[in-house]
């Protein structure tokens, strides 16, 4: 059974929120005293940590599929669901999050780094939470909504300062066992190495790490071999160390053949290059060369009939035995300086700033697009508000939609659809993907008297606001006053006649 694994494909889900709920508080004497419907929990967040404890991806190996909690859905008075648990999954440092294309979504190096992998739906609000002056008691409240899922392949690159290269048997992990307090699995056939072996060097002061990888054969660079297991995990390294075997027994190789083929790996694989220590092709960073076995009498005159050619390319040269350790201590030396230098000349790791970035003026948060494709004419809405308000309606209500639509009308879709060519009948897309909704649109009637603030039930278009003057006024009394006495003069004159009651 593997106990390292260095690449998994994982599927990880959001918690779902939970639903909102509807409720009418009944006190006594008061059977509908107002909605009390709690508003539903968030869902729980897949999130990727770095933990120095944790050296492999085994664990997603065998268990990929990874799913947050879901949030609790509201009660009545006014009760709120409980949010989901985020689900925190450790992995080891130099972790590389990719898209399922290979696009780089995240380089997870140093302790606590993290990345959010599927975040969590929001709750639903309650139907007291909706209600308003012109909405009193909602007969709805708005769904959970889903959870992101996602599919990302991790991939663990090694950290180390130094890289062995080599064919397979040329003795990397005898080295590292010779300058280190690595102990690898060392034995006499090839591809013996199959992980990644790191090992600590002092060298005086200086300090490194070295990296024992997997052999490299001819055509690694297109997965032959173990040669993209090797050549992932040497991208961060700073420094390469092209190990050469020169007591092999194959007819066909010798230490200059095996040089240009490892040279020629190293320029064709193309890492990620926007990883930590992954900014600079292999084939440019600083290296020497390491004819190892001179232990071997044979070897040992192979060495010297070689080094110079390999020096005349510019190469700094060591004849190594891993097993006298004759020639050790200068290489670690060198390494050692090398390290360094590297160390100097990496950028300054700058703090990290926070940038505020204000929302702009006339940024309405969504966008109407036009799009006429195979015969089809439609309008696609798309934008984190009006995608979520679709994702919480309940369609088999009524009140549900026309609270969407009022929605939708507040934050400017309608105008922006009149602006995009929109007519009555219109095919519109909210959303994209098998998830969107695709309705016919009708276009909210406004006449103008809606624009006009009076009572309910007037036209202030039509009413009469002109005030009597004070000369009209004393005139309206005057006329009044004589009516009434006429009135009682013509009573006054039929009691005089004996007319005291109506002849009807």
């Amino acid at each position: 059974m593997a106990t390292f694994v260095d690449r998994v494909v994982l599927h990880a889900s959001g918690g779902d929120g939970g639903h909102g709920w509807v409720s009418i508080r009944r006190g006594k004497f008061k059977p509908r005293a107002g909605p009390d419907g709690g508003n539903g929990g968030h869902g729980g967040s897949v999130t990727l940590v770095v933990d120095p404890q944790v050296t492999t991806l085994l664990d997603y190996h065998h268990a990929p599929h990874r799913h947050a909690s879901s949030g609790k859905q509201g009660m009545g008075d006014h009760r709120q669901g409980a949010s989901g648990e985020d689900l925190v999954l450790p992995v080891p440092d130099g972790t590389v999050v990719k898209s399922t294309t290979g696009e780089v979504l995240a380089d997870l190096v140093g302790a606590g780094a993290e990345f959010v992998v599927a975040a969590g739906g929001h709750g639903g609000l309650g139907n007291a939470a909706i209600a308003s002056p012109r909405r009193k008691a909602p007969g709805f409240a708005l769904l959970g909504e889903p959870g992101e899922a996602r599919d990302i392949v991790l991939e663990l690159k090694t950290i180390a300062d130094v890289a062995l290269v080599g064919f397979p048997s040329a003795g990397k992990s005898s080295l590292v066992a010779a300058i280190s307090a690595a102990r690898p699995k060392i034995a006499d056939y090839p591809f013996t190495t199959l992980i990644p072996n790191l090992g600590v060097v002092q060298a005086g002061s200086a300090r490194y790490t070295v990296a024992d990888v997997p052999g490299l054969i001819p055509g690694a660079s297109e997965g032959k071999g173990l040669g993209l297991e090797f050549l992932r995990h040497i991208e961060r390294c700073a420094v390469l160390v092209h190990v050469l075997d020169c007591a092999t027994l194959e007819p066909d190789r010798d230490p200059l053949s095996d040089l240009e083929a490892l040279e020629a790996e190293l320029a064709t694989y193309s890492g990620d290059l926007g990883i930590e220590g992954g900014r600079v092709p292999l084939n440019e960073r600083p290296r020497l060369v390491v004819l190892n076995k001179i232990d071997v009498p044979e070897a040992r005159d192979l060495a010297e009939l070689v080094r110079p050619e390999l020096e005349a390319r510019g190469l700094q040269v060591f004849e190594v035995s891993t097993a006298s350790h004759e020639g050790l201590r200068q290489l670690t030396y060198a390494l050692g300086e090398l390290v360094d230098r590297a160390r100097r000349e990496a950028p300054v790791a700058e703090p990290t700033r926070v940038v505020l970035r204000p929302k702009a003026i006339d940024d309405t948060g969504f966008t109407v697009t036009h799009k006429a494709e195979g015969g089809r004419d439609y309008f696609q809405i798309l934008g984190s508000k009006p995608e979520r308000w679709v994702r919480q309606t309940d369609f088999r209500n009524d009140e549900a939609v026309g609270y969407l639509a009022d929605r939708l009308a507040r934050l400017g879709v309608e105008e922006k659809l009149f602006a995009a060519g929109a007519v009555a009948g219109a095919e519109v897309v909210i959303g994209s993907g098998p998830d969107a909704v695709v309705f016919d649109w009708e276009p909210t009637l406004m006449t103008g008297s809606e624009l006009l603030s009076g009572p309910r039930g007037t036209d202030l278009r039509i009413e009469e606001r002109s005030r009597p003057t004070r000369g009209e006024k004393r005139e309206q009394y005057k006329d009044r006053m004589d009516a009434k006495a006429e009135a009682r003069a013509e009573l006054w004159t039929e009691r005089e006649a004996g007319l005291w009651t109506d002849e009807d």
